[in-house]
């Protein structure tokens, strides 16, 4: 019974071994990857880029810190694009997911260029397999989607809710950078307690609007992959503004404690 409900909202999953594979592989690693936040094991980018011993060892290979971010998010990028080439005659439904992935990546590409004000460098190791776990979960959910063509359509359609979600998620995301980006002046390289629209509340509300994001991209979907990727994102970054909430406590004697970490007055 359990399954026969989830059916209705979602495409059975394809007979796909690499699909298969790759909805548990990105739910474990993502999830995985927000434990690992909370106990002190940071990713090694933004602020967190060379807190560890091993991250300061003077051997390891570096690259300039928006170099790197344009390297995280560039071969994704490439790769929706490619898309809409490779599969010039799926479905709408295809074509709502691609461009999502577009107006996401294209997004991120611009904020880095030309948004985001960068201090310092990126281990290039980390750096490359951030962007090829982006570039392949991006490849995975292309082709998830376009498994589904000829499919019967799950008979409760979220496809339209979850692309208006969706613009929701980009829009309060990008806002909330923009807020970020104006922390700093010309020049300045200090980290500031954000101040402005959700930041007054949670101290990562972009986080929280990256969820919704890719709960729009999900509902949009409708297939497992998709499904197991957000809920893999939603952990990691849970974890993730955890560890920057306790980061700006330990940075800042005045950091409000009634300032949440993710969630505004909840969490």
């Amino acid at each position: 019974m359990v399954l026969s409900t989830l059916f209705k909202f979602l495409y059975p999953p394809p007979p796909s071994l690499f699909i298969t594979t790759m909805s548990f592989i990105s739910f474990a690693s993502l999830a995985n990857a927000g434990f690992s936040e909370i106990k002190g094991k940071n990713m090694q980018y933004s602020k967190f880029s060379g807190t560890t011993k091993i991250e300061n060892d003077e051997k390891k290979a570096r690259i300039d810190s928006k170099k790197g971010m344009l390297l995280l998010y560039s071969p994704a990028f490439l790769a929706v694009i490619s898309s809409f080439a490779i599969f010039p005659y799926d479905d709408l439904r295809f074509a709502l997911v691609c461009s999502a992935l577009t107006i996401h990546f294209f997004k991120r590409v611009l904020e880095v260029l030309f948004v985001h004000k960068y201090s310092g460098s990126m281990d290039i190791e980390a750096t490359i397999v951030i962007s090829s776990s982006y570039f392949l979960s991006t490849v995975t959910m292309i082709y998830c989607q376009h498994l589904t063509q000829g499919l019967p359509e799950p008979s409760i359609d979220l496809r339209y809710g979850g692309f208006i979600i969706f613009l929701v998620g980009i829009i309060g995301n990008f806002y909330h950078h923009i807020l970020l980006s104006n922390l700093r002046t010309k020049g300045e390289k200090e980290y500031k307690i954000p101040q402005g629209g959700l930041f007054d509340f949670a101290i990562c509300p972009h986080y929280l609007f990256e969820i919704l994001i890719f709960v729009g991209i999900s509902c949009t979907s409708q297939t497992l992959y998709a499904i197991s990727f957000t809920l893999g994102t939603a952990l990691y970054l849970m974890g993730r503004s955890i560890a920057t909430r306790r980061w700006y406590k330990s940075k800042f004697d005045d950091f409000p404690k009634a300032i949440k970490a993710l969630i505004p007055y909840i969490f």
